[in-house]
């Protein structure tokens, strides 16, 4: 008689903590009721926790629609008993770590739930809030500060309740009061005033008993240890007007947050906006001192205000004039995780010591005076002298002597895109000081930057263009064999697509920025000066840019687009696209003819010494000789008062009098009909220079023979 066999039992979908047990789950559904018992029974560990409650967001984040059932689907079986479950793990008595679960737990089900999650969050919130114990207020008010940026409309529909936030106040004034409840008030006002309807509300009814929490300390320490002070309820100590730095540290923040962001009353409104009397120099004192505690946990807080109080001029100045402060900042920043708040907020403030105004077009500058006329009422920090380039520049300079850059280069490995956002911001603009690039590639600035390069994606073309402009600034002055010679693994070539991109217009604004474009041609200008393995990529992806920006209406862009050809004219492939008797090629050569005769100087002269160049090979001469007035301007170098420029034209001629074949012949009898002998006499006459003078003498003696060398010593008689 054969034995029945028995089916192998189902593979949940997830893992979660030993407590959840999935063998008799039949389907998906099964496994969200089976999670969801193991998280109502709880007795596991911080991590077996997270576990579970990872499980379940999983389950909740299902959205192949042809493999349901998906998270839509799942919602419904967590009932509100179920809900008040999940909440609970948001009680900011729980663990970090856990808290922090929870959260994407929570977000996960309210997307997937709908108008269903909604309710359940709100009754929640307002059952726990009507009850009024200590504990109540605790889950409810840890609640609100984690669901806020999750659903900051519908967290802020709860915030402003009737009478909720006024009655903060009362509240918080209490003589006797939990530490936690606090903290747990401070937490969910933090998250909330960055809400804009939010925030007035807490600047209307609550910035007193905040500016109380700052101010108020003990006067006699030793009323610390009277027993009168301290009664217990369910959360722990109760304690009389008795503030943990952590409270005034978080209290403080707040403050940092409705000044940086100031709240306009509305219109109509006949309640005024309660003014900061704790002003934000004060606050800044209060940062610096908790950034020198070693109580570790006060950095975080300490950063946050800081972030957010160094949006003022003053406070940036303060900082950056503090050596120590700053210090302090940077090894908060050093010895945190990449991917953390603290991490970001200590970014953050790099960010605001550094960032230069924007260069504003006249149009522009007369619409931000009729925005501030008709804002006259707000702070306009644009007209503050501490925002002037210079002051930017002198704080750079102390972000960089305080030896940020080792910092930014440790953080940018494994850091989130956000924060490499920030560094890349802060390296554009310590590099705009030339004296500082040198030592910012020194210290692993250029190969930050390729890296950064790479890692954002294509979506994110901002931040890919302003990586490439900070790479751009530091390679225009430094030597390119010096940064990717010897046993560099970072090829010199890496460098050549990301300036390249700038030469194009930035798809992200309306008006373009020419500087990063005149920056990144100079910068190539520097790399095609290398070898042929750097002037050929150059060529082959840039060209069709660089032939648009030799006519270009900015006199710097056109001055840098011909220094970049007159470097790559010491490539075959550069001088072919002059020369390889295409009409295209004809077209180009009319251009650099026509910028040798611009009015321009610095122009003329970069024309110039990329004619000299392209005049070396002879099919560049043939092209010359076929152009109208090909010859003539040549000849006009020649005249020149400036001795650069008649160096250019005098070698233009000499290299076409010495072409093979019948070229140089062909050249001569062009030269000799448009004046060349009686140019090359003047040019002999103003020039000082041994080697121009050398050049000249060779020019003459082509055109007419030995009789050349009499014709230039009466001339220099003369």
């Amino acid at each position: 008689m054969s034995e029945a066999v028995t089916p192998p039992s189902r593979q949940p979908t997830v893992k979660a903590g030993p407590n959840v047990d999935f063998s008799r789950s039949e389907s998906v559904s099964d496994e969200v009721l089976v999670v969801l018992a193991g998280l109502v029974e709880g007795g596991q560990d911080d991590d077996e926790t997270c576990l579970t409650l990872d499980a379940l967001t999983r389950l909740l984040s299902r959205d192949d629609k042809s493999n349901p059932p998906v998270g839509e689907d799942l919602a419904p079986l967590i009932d509100a008993d179920c809900f008040d479950t999940l909440a609970a793990y948001l009680d900011m008595r729980q663990g970090d770590s856990i808290r922090g679960h929870a959260t994407m737990t929570l977000s996960a089900y309210l997307k997937a739930s709908g108008e269903q999650g909604v309710n359940f969050l709100t009754r929640f919130f307002k059952e726990k809030v009507q009850k009024g114990t200590y504990d109540d207020f605790i889950i409810a008010f840890s609640v609100a500060a984690c669901t806020f940026p999750v659903i900051p409309d519908v967290s802020a529909g709860l915030f402003l309740s009737p009478g909720f936030v006024y009655g903060l106040g009362p509240l918080m004034k209490r003589k006797w009061k939990s530490k936690k409840v606090e903290q747990a008030c401070l937490d969910m006002l933090n998250v909330a005033c960055m809400h804009g309807a939010c925030r007035e509300a807490i600047q209307k009814y609550c910035t007193e008993w905040l500016e109380e929490i700052v101010v108020e300390a003990p006067k006699v320490i030793d009323d610390l240890h009277k027993s009168e002070r301290y009664a217990v309820v369910e959360d722990g100590p109760l304690q009389q007007r008795l503030h943990t730095p952590a409270v005034r540290n978080l209290a403080a923040v707040i403050l940092a947050k409705l000044q940086a962001v100031p709240s306009a009353p509305a219109a109509d409104s006949k309640e005024k906006i309660q003014p900061a009397v704790t002003d934000v120099d004060e606050l800044t004192d209060i940062f610096h001192q908790y950034l020198t505690t070693a109580d570790e946990s006060l950095h975080k807080g300490s950063i946050e205000g800081l972030a957010y109080a160094s949006l003022q001029p003053a406070v940036k100045e303060k900082i950056a004039n503090d050596p120590a402060f700053l210090k302090n900042i940077l090894h908060v920043l050093e010895t945190n995780p990449p991917k953390s708040a603290t991490t970001y907020g200590g970014l953050s403030i790099l960010v605001n010591l550094t960032t230069y105004l924007p260069s504003l077009t006249e149009e522009q500058k007369r619409i931000t005076q009729l925005k501030a006329y008709a804002n006259a009422s707000r702070p306009s920090h644009e007209a503050d002298p501490l925002n002037s380039d210079a002051h930017v520049a002198a704080r750079c300079n102390a972000v960089f002597k305080a030896e940020a850059i080792p910092v930014l280069v440790s953080h940018s490995v494994q850091g989130s895109l956000a924060s490499l956002k920030l560094i890349v911001q802060i390296l554009l603009s310590i590099s705009r000081s030339s004296e500082l690039r040198g030592r910012i590639a020194q210290q692993g600035g250029v190969k930050l930057l390729l890296q950064a390069y790479n890692q954002f994606p294509e979506t994110d073309q901002s931040s890919k263009r302003m990586t490439a402009h900070a790479l751009a600034r530091i390679l225009i002055s430094t030597n390119p064999i010096h940064i990717f010679g010897g046993s560099n693994p970072h090829p010199l070539n890496l460098a050549i697509r990301p300036l390249i991109s700038l030469l194009s217009d930035d798809p992200t604004t309306e008006m373009r920025d020419l500087l990063p474009t005149f920056e990144a041609l100079l910068a190539l200008t520097n790399l095609a000066s290398v070898d042929n393995d750097a002037r050929d990529p150059i060529i082959r992806d840039g060209w069709s840019s660089v032939d648009e920006l030799l006519l270009s209406n900015n006199k710097l862009v056109t001055q840098a687009s011909v220094e970049l050809v007159c470097n790559l004219m010491q490539s075959p492939t550069g001088v072919a696209k002059f020369a390889d008797g295409s009409k295209q090629a004809s077209n180009r050569l009319h251009i650099l003819l026509a910028l040798a005769d611009s009015e321009d100087l610095a122009t003329r002269r970069a024309a110039g010494g990329a004619l000299a160049s392209l005049t070396e090979w002879d099919t560049a001469v043939t092209a010359v000789l076929e152009r109208e007035r090909g010859v003539d301007i040549l000849l006009k170098l020649c005249k020149e008062d400036e001795e650069d420029l008649r160096h250019r034209g005098v070698v233009c001629v000499s290299n076409m009098l010495n072409a093979p074949g019948d070229r140089a012949e062909k050249a001569a009898a062009k030269m000799k009909e448009a004046g060349g002998v009686e140019a090359l006499k003047e040019c002999a006459r103003k020039s000082r220079s041994q080697e121009v003078l050398e050049t000249t003498v060779e020019a003459l003696q082509k055109l007419l023979g030995d009789s050349g060398t009499r014709s230039l010593q009466m001339a220099t008689a003369a």
